[in-house]
């Protein structure tokens, strides 16, 4: 196997891990434009919206353009999304990750460093659901380079997040993910995660079919050896 190592995020990495995460999520834009496409629902509805506009103009052409077009909004929406998610994470929590991470006990940030170069992230923190804050802590903007997938650094990742949350004595670990990220979906149940909750994150999301799912691993007691 390649070599890495793991070590707590520097300020040296700062344009590195903004830029590992920026490009790690609009990598998922044309998956999530797949899982739309291939919904049901909307299927349904693009043949309707032929159907309507062929009665309506009565011209196949005009049918099939509409179609097209909506092809065309549906990929602008998804590339939204997913920007739109970008941005705001570069200008909250990355825009300063050690005061986001580095000055709590509870929270953290940790970076994959391989030949010089920052190829993988994950961050760790309290959850934002009150009821989750005093026995669990959450797993952030996990993030491995293109390059170095299939080294074994996200897993590398998430058992050092979980080991974190284990020594300061929470009971579990809880994130989320989206339905298109099928890759982290099987390393989180890899690790011990368990789909524990599905929603969308908006109305437009679920017209769509786009759905977040939560996920929880449940941490093993002293002495017991936790996954692998």
């Amino acid at each position: 196997m390649a070599s890495f190592h793991i070590r707590q995020y520097q300020d040296k990495d700062f344009d590195a891990v903004r830029t590992l995460f920026a490009r790690g999520m609009l990598e998922h834009s044309p998956a999530g434009y797949r899982h739309i496409l291939r919904s049901a629902r909307v299927q349904l509805q693009l043949l309707i919206l032929f159907v309507l506009v062929r009665a309506a103009g009565g011209f196949w052409l005009l049918g099939l353009g509409a179609v097209a077009l909506a092809f065309v909004a549906i990929w602008l929406l998804v590339r939204s999304y997913f920007t739109a998610y970008v941005q705001q994470a570069l200008s909250t929590d990355l825009a300063d990750v050690r005061g986001s991470y580095l000055r709590s006990p509870h929270s953290c940030f940790w970076v994959a460093e391989a030949g010089g170069a920052v190829v993988g992230m994950v961050a760790v923190e309290p959850p934002q659901d009150p009821a989750e804050r005093e026995v669990a802590l959450e797993l952030k903007r996990m993030s491995v380079s293109r390059e170095h997938r299939g080294w074994g650094i996200s897993g590398a990742l998430c058992r050092e997040v979980l080991r974190f949350a284990r020594a300061r004595g929470f009971s579990a670990v809880v994130l989320s993910t989206s339905v298109v990220q099928v890759a982290a979906q099987r390393l989180y149940e890899s690790q011990g995660f368990r789909k524990v909750g599905t929603s969308s994150p908006s109305l437009l999301a679920y017209i769509v079919c786009f759905q977040v799912f939560r996920y929880r691993c449940n941490l093993p007691g002293p002495g017991t050896a936790p996954p692998r």
